[in-house]
């Protein structure tokens, strides 16, 4: 199992959600983040004074996912998320241990697959 990591623009989230359900892998965690790459800064003007913002809002996916998904989830990624412009994000793939489901104490892939209906 892979924990995929995803700092993006927020543009990009909807269309990469809608791939990735539509794909069977509907879990994510989605946060606000705010971050420097290799991009400059930008220059604004508050209340009359400049000033330099070196931290860019971005989001921060995080999803968990079985071995054999990992290249087609950093592939939707990749595509939806390249606008070819400094600041298009990063993605990394790490290791997981272990998963438990709470409410059941499930462990292992199992708590990766999706919910039946009914």
């Amino acid at each position: 199992m892979k924990k995929i990591e995803a700092y993006i623009r927020h543009e990009a989230l909807e269309t990469i959600r809608e791939r990735l359900a539509a794909m069977g892998l509907p879990s994510m965690s989605v946060s606000e983040v705010k971050g420097s790459g290799r991009q400059k800064g930008f220059t604004e003007s508050y209340r009359g004074s400049r000033t330099t913002i070196f931290l860019r809002p971005k989001l921060k996916l995080e999803i968990a996912v079985n071995d054999d998904d990992v290249e087609r989830v950093t592939d939707v990624i990749l595509e939806e998320s390249h606008t070819g412009q400094p600041g298009d994000g990063k993605i990394f793939v790490l290791g997981i241990e272990q998963t438990v489901r709470v409410r059941t104490g499930e462990r292992g892939p199992v708590v990766l697959e999706a919910h039946s209906e009914g």
